[in-house]
């Protein structure tokens, strides 16, 4: 039962960091776009500590599994979102399973896919723009629309903050070890 309560709590706080990076969105569109890019480093502790609680397939799963829901029941899951977040999950368990459950190497390289879930979640700004924009205009202070445009709009700026995603992980969880002194799998 002690493994359980963790798990929920790490899956509480995962969704608390997914609400950090959807509330930076009320500072500038930009920042809920590329934000994707810094929340590994918040991620990472929270995907180790899961982790080394759960030793077999299911850190991943457990963890955006959850987000999925959280998704789902209130409205914010849609089927770029679902698509994304399976396929992410999916990806990281795999690498998971084929550099050991119980190893540091797994747990560093399959951090890599789950890093991304976030973009996941802010995927339909461009493949539903036309909807995401609607959204804000209901949803969002006057003028949000013409803010969100330009970075919609600015697929070089995406492609490369999804470049930069891919060593801000492998700092990020090489961050996370360090600071993690219990972290049996070093």
């Amino acid at each position: 039962m002690k493994t359980v309560s963790k798990i929920l709590l790490l899956a509480i706080a995962y969704l608390a960091v997914y609400i950090l990076g959807s509330a930076s969105g009320l500072i500038h569109p930009m920042c809920y776009a590329y934000i994707g890019a810094i929340l590994p480093f918040l991620f990472a502790f929270i995907y180790l500590y899961t982790a080394m609680e759960i030793r077999n397939f299911g850190a991943a799963t457990v963890l955006n599994g959850f987000m999925l829901v959280v998704g789902l029941i209130t409205g914010e899951a849609d089927f770029s979102y679902i698509v994304g977040i399976i396929i992410l999950t999916a990806f990281s368990e795999i690498i998971r399973l084929i550099y050991g459950y119980d190893t540091l190497k797994g747990v560093r390289v399959s951090f890599i896919p789950f890093a991304f879930s976030f973009f996941a979640y802010t995927a339909h700004w461009w493949t539903d723009t036309e909807g995401s924009l609607a959204a804000a205009v209901e949803e969002m202070p006057a003028g949000y629309d013409e803010l969100m445009k330009p970075v919609i709009e600015n697929i070089p700026a995406l492609i490369s903050v999804l470049i930069l995603t891919i060593p801000v992980s492998i700092l990020a969880m090489r961050l996370a070890e360090r600071t993690t002194k219990k972290c049996d799998l070093l």
